[in-house]
């Protein structure tokens, strides 16, 4: 009996790719850098009013060092260096996705990002990503020069500590995003979220460390901290580079941080899942 060969006929083509998805949403991330870069001459003054924080910090602590050497184990350079380098980052990791969604929602304009075959979370910190990388070379690296040359900011305490610390500060990025489209899905049941965005950004400038570290807080506050991922935004990162965290800690630092940057894009996954089951879309 003669035997015929045949073809196996070829198995379906995975419609997942990798390289697609990455170029679909770097194309999310062009847009938000093309879009900021429309208003670039606000960044210019962003640079002074920068400064003008760190110069006021600079007055108001220099005047309580006056009375003391050491406050919580931060001599003074130390605390100048954390003040500085703290609203340094945050020029970075700032984003506004939580306000984009609630104007989104406002204008009736979010039945446009229904339609778009992505999910809908990752679109809107693509887009956040490349708002970041634009403000990096236009507000956050000129800020940083201009804080070092008019204020005795000290360098990285390793070149393993600074390492460390980009690594943590890319992921305070996504911290802050995975928290504001978070408070974002609260606009399609709200319909008005500004109290709630106000609430959000005053807490959230002290929950982070930015405004005082967490260290001067009682230590009923610091241990409730301790199990937030507020502190991981900026307290953390400029730890790192302070040197105050080195070795194996940096890494258990980096490893929470990614433990909370996954809880809070689950939690921003769920709540839109729940928020986008109740919007009602009018007109035609």
């Amino acid at each position: 009996m003669a035997s015929t060969d045949f073809a196996l006929p070829a198995r379906p083509r995975s419609e997942f790719s990798l390289v697609a998805t990455a170029r679909i949403y770097g194309g999310f991330l062009r847009v938000g850098f093309v879009n900021t870069m429309a208003y670039r001459l606000r960044y210019y003054t962003g640079i002074v009013t920068y400064f003008i924080y760190v110069s006021v910090y600079y007055f108001i602590w220099k005047a309580i060092y006056s009375h003391s050497v050491s406050i919580e184990g931060f001599d003074f350079g130390q605390l100048l260096t954390y003040v500085a380098v703290g609203w340094t980052i945050r020029s970075f990791y700032y984003n506004n996705i939580d306000q984009d969604m609630a104007g989104q929602v406002l204008e009736g304009k979010l039945a446009m990002d229904l339609i778009k075959p992505v999910n809908t979370q990752w679109m809107y910190i693509a887009q956040a990503l490349g708002e970041s990388a634009f403000r990096l070379t236009m507000l956050t690296v000129p800020t940083a020069i201009v804080l070092l040359l008019v204020f005795p900011v000290r360098k990285p305490a390793s070149v393993g500590n600074f390492m460390g610390f980009l690594i943590s500060v890319f992921l305070s990025f996504f911290l802050v995003a995975g928290i504001n489209f978070a408070v974002g899905t609260f606009a399609v049941r709200l319909k008005s979220i500004l109290g709630l965005l106000r609430a959000k950004y005053f807490l959230l400038e002290l929950f982070s460390g930015l405004l005082i570290p967490i260290s001067f807080f009682p230590h009923v506050f610091q241990t409730m901290f301790a199990y937030m991922p507020f502190e991981y935004i900026s307290y953390i990162p400029v730890l790192i580079y302070l040197g105050k965290i080195s070795g194996v800690g940096i890494l258990k630092a980096l490893g929470i941080q990614i433990f909370w940057v996954a809880a809070l894009v689950a939690i921003g996954h769920a709540l839109w899942t729940l928020s986008s089951k109740q919007i009602t879309i009018q007109g035609g």
